[in-house]
């Protein structure tokens, strides 16, 4: 028994609640790949691109608390410990060390574009489940598009 009570079936919580860890998992993910380059880019693009992942570390991070916040609104445990965002994540592992900055900005396109796929998906299977967690991913979705249209826009000559 959920310590929360919402008004959705127990299966539908169910399947929200995955989309929603899912996504969580992702999100957190995300927003460290994104402070990990952050930290580590160099190049003559250097200070755009620092400020840029930061930008995108700081969605990810705000979507990340919203979808958890959600979760917990439907009864479901949200979970973002290292481990379970570990053994979770769809996001590809960034590199270690020093990045040029041109190599940073395709690292994040690349993750973005993961991250998005994987929520396209979610969304779909949200529509017949849940529509409150589904326009939150649209409207995730939609930001992070943002975010991934822009760094694309950095590389690009």
């Amino acid at each position: 028994m959920p310590v929360v009570n919402n008004p959705l079936p127990e299966r539908d919580r169910e399947t929200a609640g995955a989309a929603l860890q899912a996504t969580l998992a992702d999100l957190l993910d995300l927003s460290l790949v994104a402070k990990q380059a952050h930290w580590n880019v160099y190049g003559p693009r250097f200070r755009s691109v620092h400020v840029q992942l930061d930008e995108a570390a700081t969605v990810a991070r705000n979507h990340a608390d919203t979808v958890a916040e959600r979760a917990a609104a439907l009864g479901v445990s949200p979970d973002g410990r290292a481990g379970t965002v570990a053994g979770a994540s769809g996001v590809p592992v960034f590199p270690p060390g020093w990045t040029k900055d041109s190599d940073a900005v395709e690292a994040l396109v690349y993750a973005l574009s993961a991250v998005t796929g994987r929520l396209r998906e979610r969304i779909v299977a949200m529509g017949p489940v849940d529509v409150v967690t589904e326009d939150l991913l649209v409207g995730l979705t939609a930001d992070l598009e943002k975010q991934s249209w822009m760094f694309q826009a950095e590389n690009r000559t």
